[in-house]
């Protein structure tokens, strides 16, 4: 309890996280910290880490007091920095932003100002703030934090010790779980992009399902989760969503999937475990995507994909083929010229 008390005050020994973290000091164990910092931009009394490659030449002219490193790393020239040594450094860092975060004062309550339908159901120690407007029948967990604008439709549910940061939007009938982030202006349960054609119009099919959000998922801002045309929408526990992402009706993010920004999802595609979607991917709609399967940046994936292995390119083909590919099109305009001067021969001799 004190040494996350001395933390939550920004002022702690080298020693004192070394303890938190089990972990190693090489150097002064008695260096005060009170500050955390970028590498590249360590000043006196900061902490920092070392978690890419990239950026090892900067920990020998760091300022910080202390870098938290691997266990395998090994200066190969003279450091004025103390390290801490753990299994993971990254993992380390977040530790102890995490127990920092939990330190600070926690909000509870619940303004005059916000709506509260007669008939929701609201958890002890909750935070909902002004101009949240919670509907009939809904029912928010025990310790969760509803910030200003976030809006929860009739019947829809909110977990235990999740958060709703400002304007988020989950429509009637959705569910969020447990422990869960949701980030400023994300929409939950939107209708599904769902259309008939008739005579050359467009006949809006009612989208008369729900989305379900298990627990420990995180939503970034402005992302868009549609609700099912008739079942769910789902997104499994422990999913990682990064802003600005389309998750279309009835599609399936499988158990610990991570997609980051503008990637989009079509409607009815599933995907499986621990998948990992990079920048502006697009996912056609009805395929099947097997575990552990990476796609990488800009990607179309327009066929089922079994896992796992990682695929690259619109269309995704496995990754060496494209890298192939790519080796390839760089060489088309000396083939061109190629056969632009055969051709070119072969009139001359004609």
């Amino acid at each position: 309890m004190y040494l996350c008390q001395k933390f939550s005050e920004m002022e702690f020994t080298v020693a004192q996280i070394a303890q938190l973290l089990d972990a190693e000091v090489v150097g002064n164990p008695e260096a005060i910290i009170r500050t955390v910092c970028k590498i590249e931009e360590g000043i006196e009394n900061g902490l920092t880490f070392l978690a890419n490659p990239k950026y090892t030449h900067y920990i020998y002219e760091t300022k910080a007091t202390a870098v938290i490193v691997n266990k395998d790393f090994v200066p190969e020239n003279e450091l004025h920095t103390t390290l801490i040594k753990t299994e993971n450094s990254y993992l380390a860092l977040a530790k102890l932003l995490d127990i920092y975060n939990q330190m600070k004062p926690s909000k509870v309550g619940i303004s005059d100002r916000a709506y509260i339908a007669p008939t929701a159901k609201i958890g002890e120690n909750v935070y909902i703030a002004e101009f949240v407007s919670v509907g009939d029948y809904a029912v928010i967990g025990n310790n969760t934090k509803l910030y200003p604008h976030v809006y929860v439709g009739d019947q829809g549910k909110v977990g235990n010790n999740t958060t709703m940061h400002s304007g988020v939007k989950l429509y009637a009938e959705c569910v969020v779980g447990n422990d869960c982030i949701i980030h400023a202006g994300t929409v939950i349960g939107a209708d599904g992009f769902g259309f008939a054609q008739q005579d050359g119009e467009y006949v809006k099919v009612p989208q008369i399902g729900n989305v379900v959000i298990e627990d420990n998922v995180e939503i970034g801002a402005n992302t868009c989760i549609d609700r099912a045309t008739m079942g769910s929408t789902f997104i499994r526990k422990n999913v990682k969503l990064d802003n600005l992402i389309q998750v279309a009706h009835n599609v399936e993010l499988g158990e610990g999937t991570a997609a980051a920004a503008q990637v989009g999802f079509s409607g009815s595609t599933k995907v499986g475990k621990h998948c990992i979607f990079a920048g502006q991917v697009g996912i056609a709609g009805h395929l099947e995507i097997g575990d552990r399967v990476i796609v990488g940046a800009q990607s179309g994936v327009m066929s089922n994909i079994t896992g796992p292995q990682i695929v690259l390119g619109s269309p995704a083909v496995p990754v060496l083929e494209e890298k192939k590919l790519i080796i390839y099109r760089k060489k088309l305009p000396e083939l061109f010229k190629q056969v632009r001067d055969l051709e070119k021969q072969l009139k001359e001799h004609d």
